[in-house]
Order: structure tokens, then sequence, then C-alpha cells
């Protein structure tokens, strides 16, 4: 008797509790944890045009944080070198310029062969609207961990776009 096998990727069965990143002070930081919540990665940097938009992601943040929603910043050099400093200057830089308090993580590589796993399972199983085409690239990610939306730099975290998609996976 002849087996004939569909050829699965892998990557495809994952979700994003599969993953895990290293906090800002260096811990590591299990997506698990955020089971049931929806969740927007974004890929921030200090020294980018759309930098002010840290404070609207605060906005957001203090908005919805006790409704089973998380905002996780991942700081990224790999657009115009706008990113340039150690985790230590980074994490000082949210704090005393936007008094951050959602979860940021390392400087971490969001693009290409050197991408963070998480950025490389976006890419294989939402396709290349999930990659960053630079800073403050938005994937938005449902209760169940896949993928359902990204939004562009230039589409502010405030906008009703962005705030439709939440509020619609939060119910």
């Amino acid at each position: 008797m002849i087996f004939f096998t569909k050829n699965i990727n892998a990557e495809n069965t994952k979700t994003l509790y599969d993953f895990s990143f290293n906090n800002i002070d260096g811990k590591k930081y299990l997506l698990s944890q955020h089971k049931n919540k929806v969740v927007l990665i974004v890929n921030v940097a200090s020294q980018c045009g759309f930098t002010k938009q840290y404070a609207d992601l605060q906005i957001l943040w203090d908005k919805y944080k006790n409704k089973n929603f998380v905002i996780i910043g991942v700081p990224s050099n790999d657009f115009g070198n706008q990113e340039p400093g150690t985790n230590s200057e980074i994490k000082n830089f949210c704090e005393t310029n936007f008094n951050i308090s959602f979860p940021i993580m390392e400087k971490a590589v969001v693009k290409g062969k050197d991408a963070h796993p998480f950025y490389k399972w976006a890419k294989e199983t939402y396709g290349s609207a999930a990659e960053p085409k630079w800073n403050f690239h938005k994937i938005l990610i449902d209760k169940n961990g896949k993928i359902i939306d990204t939004f562009i730099s230039t589409t502010n975290p405030q906008s009703e776009k962005v705030i439709k998609a939440i509020e619609k996976n939060l119910n």
C-alpha cells in the first residue's frame, strides 16, 4: 500500500505561544503567558520619524491593558540605523521620554535571514505583509495566537483602523 503525505510546513502549526524573546533586562519572556489575549507586536526605534508613536502606543496600552490586551515593543536597528543604543540606553529612553510601561524586549533583528524566529514565523504564515518594511510596523495577533492583521509604520496606533481591529478581537 502506498501512502501519500502532504508536505506540511511545521512553522504553520505554530502560534505566537511557541516563541519567546528576552526582555529589555535580558530575562526570558515567554509569549505563552499571553494566551487568550490580543497582542500587538511593534518593532520600535528611538531615532525614527515615527518614534512619537511610542506615546500613542502607551495610550493604547493604558486603555486596553485590563481587557486582555498586550503591546510588546521590539527594538530593532534594521532600518536606517535608528536604534543604535544598548538595551540599557533603550530602556532609559523609553522610560524617560515616554514613560513606557508596556513590555519592551531586547533589541532584535526583524527581517531577513537573521530575523528573530517570531518574525520568520510571521512572514511564513501571514506573508510579506507581516515582515516589517520600516520601524513601528505593527502585527496584531488574536486570542488563539494567530496573526489577524498588520499595520504599516504610517498607521498610527490611535487610528480608527487599529482601534476597530483591537476591539473586534477583544469581544
